[in-house]
């Protein structure tokens, strides 16, 4: 009998569940599909019997539709002599070998549904018998027990992580921010005695680095605090990035500070990553410049977007006749009771600037074209 053991990956495990069921049932070919969080499509699909050029040549693993979608919907034993039989059938893709006979069996533990067991073609049968359904049926508890216990290590691992970043950022906040501005204030104090030429601009500029310092550190004491979720906004601003990089032709430079995953609103989220979208394309179209950089600050109630460029500049830009074709950021934000303008960047080209308050009254209106 299957011994199942706890330094064994899941899917070690369920394929090797899959394998005993075959083998108890005489059945050709045999698979598994793991549910997702939402139980509604096959997020994991494991198969036996098929040799790599079938599995090749069949291509895309199966997301729960025909019949495999019957199971998740209605989640209990299902028999058929032949499954193009089946009005649920969806066909098999190009490539695939042939199946007549089909037992499924739903993988679930008390009362909780993980996924489901599948079992085609019984060598020597017709079919699969109700003394099959019952075998399989004790594997499928079997595998909904490892399903739900590799899950409940995924969480308990989680919430150690979790617990483990609000620690640091504790202790970031108690040691080094308190140290860094100590140093600072110290400086401060010589910046006004320093009686030597340069020496004042000198302690001027570290006080200046240093204040960044704290910023950026700040800026990660945030989301050190927050769950770590991976969809949150600094990830999707840095994967819009990617996406715009063969637009603007270079790796865009992207700084954050302050709480950007935990201190910004859905909506705000939604049209300041509009609004980084049409910036960068307007830097690829009119800019003629070599390098960009996006700065996203969340601080004192508002949201701030920054995007500078080293291109032809205002007066270069404007005699063009662009017009730069961005009066719809300036829509947006004045939608979310913000604003936005234009000035000169350090860069020698254009800074975009596009402000809104982190609390948007219920006259905000989200639906800005």
């Amino acid at each position: 009998m299957l011994m199942i053991e706890g330094e064994l990956t899941l899917p070690i495990v369920l394929r090797h569940l899959v394998g005993e069921a075959c083998a108890l049932v005489d059945a050709r070919y045999g698979a598994l599909g793991v549910l997702s969080e939402n139980g509604t499509t096959l997020d994991q699909f494991l198969t036996v019997g098929l040799e790599p050029d079938e599995e090749f040549a069949i291509g895309a693993r199966p997301s729960g539709r025909g019949v495999l979608g019957t199971l998740i919907i209605e989640a209990k034993p299902l028999r058929l002599g032949n499954i193009a039989d089946s009005p649920d059938s969806y066909g098999f893709p190009p490539g695939h070998p042939p199946m007549t006979s089909f037992l499924g069996m739903p993988i679930k533990t008390r009362g909780e549904v993980y996924g489901n067991l599948y079992l085609t073609d019984k060598i020597g049968w017709s079919e699969f018998t109700s003394d099959d359904e019952a075998l399989v049926g004790v594997l499928a508890l079997s595998a909904g027990i490892a399903i739900e216990n590799s899950r409940l290590n995924q969480r308990v691992q989680q919430a150690a992580v979790h617990e483990d970043r609000n620690r640091l950022a504790r202790d970031l906040h108690d040691t080094v921010i308190q140290r860094l501005f100590a140093v600072g204030l110290s400086l401060k104090a010589m910046s006004t005695s320093a009686g030597t030429e340069g020496v004042a601009d000198q302690i001027n500029r570290a006080i200046s680095d240093i204040d960044d310092t704290i910023r950026q550190v700040r800026s990660a004491i945030y989301e050190l605090g927050t769950t770590g979720d991976e969809q949150g906004l600094r990830a999707q601003i840095l994967a819009l990035a990617r996406d715009l990089r063969p637009v603007v032709g270079f790796n865009v430079d992207i700084s954050f500070d302050g709480p950007v995953d935990s201190g910004v609103s859905d909506q705000i989220s939604e049209h300041l990553l509009i609004a980084i979208r049409e910036g960068i394309t307007n830097v690829a179209r009119h800019a003629h410049a070599t390098q960009a950089r996006i700065a996203v600050k969340v601080y004192d109630g508002i949201c701030m977007l920054e995007i500078s460029d080293d291109g032809r500049g205002l007066e270069q830009s404007a005699t063009g006749g662009h017009g730069f074709g961005l009066s719809n950021l300036q829509h947006r934000a004045e939608k979310l009771h913000g604003k936005f303008w234009i000035e000169k960047s350090n860069e020698g080209g254009i800074k975009l600037n596009w402000q809104v308050p982190l609390r948007i009254s219920d006259r905000a209106d989200d639906g800005a074209p």
